[in-house]
């Protein structure tokens, strides 16, 4: 099939078009359902993970564009996904496999879209699209096919009614309504309260897999809540939104540390830490969205190849040592691409955070270690 018989073809035809808040209209063919969506458009560099990707509660309101050519080529199945459903708020793809081709694969990646009500939009130039993103930054924009596809000016004045990003509080919709626990398959060696902010799947299964039984509990649980499951360790998940917004989880994390509960975060737990700690957070220009970001250990030199999701950060200088109402504590990990603050270690309380993911699906795992390290705080403080 040629390429120009498969766009006439790709979403029976039907016209979409990307409009970003700058006013730029990127047009190609709907993908998946149609309608109009909106959200902030980012993109990320991931060659595959997509169904993961899709599923991360972390891109809660983002439209998330692929820059991989081709998108779909293994279809979707029934056990990667990361959470109950699809979050981004629309996708946006250059070249969609026309079948999908994997032993476990159940059904296209554009049937899930669809039944799942994502908005999405194919057979756009995406390098251009990318490129863009880069020199502007992240920014508002709405994906729109079918009927909703309007004039430049009628789509643009609905994307600038849209939300922002700054400002957002996001972590509790899509947070857990209600606790529940993942145990491992065999004794249980700690127990752990994990505040759900948009957790992965991965991650209380690999904590389970060293033999912790892993509590959710939804993002507004209360210290009582927290100690009531007489954890051994208090873990701060990954979360969407603005983190001076997650007052609650902060105010929680402030509570923890003065009790010296062993305390470990990742991503947006990251950036929680370190504003219980004292540093203040910021909107980077475009983010850190891909599987395929270097990371520096400032004290071991060491670096990791790691998998990210977070358009906020913290503020802070590699390797630098601050004071903070539970002590000393230092700015432990960087990305050597930008200096951007990677990671917080506590030195008089054990608490610790990355703003990576050592449970990344589908990969890399350079920093699964991490979780190891986690347990040995939790055993230094039995």
């Amino acid at each position: 099939m040629s390429r120009q018989t498969f766009r006439v073809n790709a979403g029976g035809g039907t016209p979409a078009a990307l409009v970003l808040e700058d006013g730029s209209v990127f047009r190609g063919l709907r993908y998946g359902a149609a309608g109009r969506a909106f959200g902030e458009v980012v993109f990320c560099t991931g060659m595959t993970g997509y169904q993961e990707t899709l599923t991360d509660p972390s891109y809660h309101k983002q439209i998330v564009v692929q820059t991989a050519p081709q998108i779909g080529n293994t279809g979707w199945n029934d056990e990667d996904d990361e959470s109950s459903r699809i979050w981004v708020a629309g996708y946006a793809v250059r070249d969609p496999a026309r079948v999908p081709s994997n032993w476990r694969s159940a059904r296209s990646l554009e049937t899930e879209l669809e039944r799942q009500g994502v908005v999405g939009i194919a057979q756009l130039d995406t390098r251009t699209l990318t490129r863009h993103i880069r020199e502007h930054g992240a920014m508002r924009a709405g994906v729109f096919s079918g009927t909703e596809v309007g004039t430049a000016e009628q789509m643009l004045a609905r994307v600038t009614e849209s939300p922002s990003m700054t400002g957002a509080d996001l972590a509790g919709e899509v947070t857990t309504a209600e606790p529940y626990v993942v145990r491992p398959d065999g004794p249980v060696r700690y127990r752990v309260a994990a505040v759900d902010m948009g957790i992965k799947s991965n991650t209380p299964r690999m904590m389970a897999q060293r033999g912790i039984e892993v509590h959710v509990l939804p993002a507004t649980a209360s210290l009582d809540e927290v100690l009531a499951v007489e954890p051994h360790g208090v873990f701060l998940s990954n979360g969407p939104g603005d983190p001076a917004t997650t007052t609650h989880v902060t105010e929680l994390t402030r509570n923890v540390l003065q009790r010296q509960v062993p305390l470990f975060g990742i991503c947006f737990g990251n950036q929680i830490l370190g504003r219980a700690l004292g540093l203040g957070t910021y909107k980077m220009r475009y983010g850190h969205r891909g599987m395929n970001i270097p990371v520096m250990d400032t004290a071991t030199r060491r670096i990791a190849i790691t998998a990210q999701n977070h358009g906020f950060a913290l503020e802070g200088e590699p390797g630098a040592r601050f004071s903070s109402p539970y002590g000393a504590a230092t700015i432990s990990h960087h990305c050597p691409n930008d200096g951007t603050v990677e990671g917080v270690r506590c030195l008089d309380v054990p608490a610790f955070s990355v703003q990576y993911h050592p449970e990344a699906a589908a990969g890399p795992h350079d920093a699964a270690v991490l979780f190891d390290e986690f347990v040995s705080l939790m055993e230094g403080a039995s």
